[in-house]
């Protein structure tokens, strides 16, 4: 079963689609146990990153994500999902992030053909082999909606990236833990077999 957090944040539901109609078993919670008892986790989500702390926080849906990391469980986290694992965040100065993963995320700069958000289909640039990316080709597309983005301070993590003016650390992978910054659910089919490499993970 794969446990999608709900924290309040936007986006949900259509992960939750996504999955169901990869035929996989999800719940869409905030009870610990269920988490607890889940295979896999997902940490979805739209919204502001101080806003969707203090839910995580409330919830005390910070800690099931800290202890699924610690215990080695499957994890993805997606658009707001991956910056919340990191550690601070411009949108939000003096809000900590989760902090499981080294880097900092911050605001995208407006430039020629390059507008804010970031909003639509960009290419992937696989950085080194990772597991959600199985069988699909370099230069795939994924759908993005975002005005922030990460800089991971261990490279080793990334798994893609993505150029929009700079060039945006699109995915990242370390143990049993995966994110990325765009949105698999959104991604027609590459997407879809995006999830479903997590869910065979």
């Amino acid at each position: 079963m794969i446990a999608i957090l709900d924290y309040d944040a936007g986006n949900i539901r259509s992960v939750e689609k996504a999955l169901r109609y990869l035929g996989q078993e999800t719940v869409l919670t905030r009870d610990l146990h269920e988490i607890e008892k889940a295979d896999r986790i997902v940490l979805p989500g739209v919204g502001a990153f101080g806003d969707a702390m203090g839910h995580l926080r409330h919830y005390g849906l910070d800690r099931a994500v800290r202890e699924a990391a610690e215990a080695g469980k499957p994890f993805l986290g997606i658009c707001l999902g991956l910056q919340l694992l990191f550690e601070e965040s411009e949108e939000s100065p003096g809000v900590p992030g989760l902090g499981i993963l080294p880097g900092r995320i911050v605001r995208l700069k407006e430039s020629p053909g390059c507008k804010i958000p970031h909003i639509g289909w960009n290419s992937l640039h696989f950085t080194q082999e990772g597991r959600l990316f199985e069988g699909l080709p370099e230069g795939v597309y994924a759908y993005f909606v975002h005005s922030y983005y990460l800089q991971a301070r261990d490279e080793g993590i990334l798994r893609a990236t993505a150029d929009y003016g700079v060039t945006i650390h699109a995915s990242v992978e370390c143990g049993q833990i995966f994110a990325c910054q765009f949105h698999p659910e959104k991604s027609g089919e590459a997407g879809l077999r995006m999830l479903r490499n997590f869910a065979e993970v």
